[in-house]
Parts: structure tokens; C-alpha cells; sequence
């Protein structure tokens, strides 16, 4: 599903339109990154949680000439899902395989 998809599904059920729906989304997601850029995580009840780690340090090896490269820290984002969502995929994955 896209950006313009989701918005017009979201805008289906909630009865907003397109443009208000696609402006309260933007404001979550604003609201969302601002949350990160202070270093928190983001919990979104019976869907999961985001969660900002810190990857440390490394030396990596290019297996084509081995030659060492030191990989600087940095932070990533982590996403782990709720048990409920956990479980919706497995049931999912039951069903297709």
C-alpha cells in the first residue's frame, strides 16, 4: 500500500476528506519524528513499538580485496512488533504456506 492508497482508505472510514486526512497524517508523523529527534521511542498501542539503538563501532572486512574499514556509530531505527500483530502475521503465514 502507498502513501496516496493509504490516505484514501484512511479517508473512506474516518469520513474526512482526502486533504484534512492527509494533514492530521503528516501531523502524526511530524509529532512522531520530533519524539525521535529527542532521543525517545514511540509506542503505539496493539500495533508495536520504535525504538532508536545505537549501533556501535565496527571493522568490517571487503571480502573482495580484504581490506578493513572502520564503520563509524550510529543510530538506527528498530521497529518491534506488538504480541497482537506478532501473532496476526503468523496466522497469515499459516495460511500461505
Amino acid at each position: 500500500m502507498n502513501n496516496k492508497e493509504y490516505i484514501t482508505e484512511l479517508s473512506r472510514r474516518t469520513g474526512y476528506s482526502q486533504e484534512n486526512t492527509q494533514r492530521m497524517v503528516r501531523c502524526v508523523l511530524e509529532s512522531i519524528a520530533s519524539t525521535f529527534d529527542e532521543g525517545e521511542n514511540v509506542s503505539v498501542p496493539d500495533f508495536g513499538t520504535f525504538e532508536l539503538k545505537k549501533r556501535m563501532e565496527r571493522i568490517v572486512v571487503n571480502p573482495s580485496t580484504g581490506q578493513r574499514m572502520l564503520v563509524p556509530p550510529k543510530i538506527v531505527l528498530n521497529f518491534k512488533p506488538a504480541t497482537s500483530v506478532k501473532n496476526k502475521m503468523r496466522k497469515g503465514d499459516d495460511a500461505n504456506g
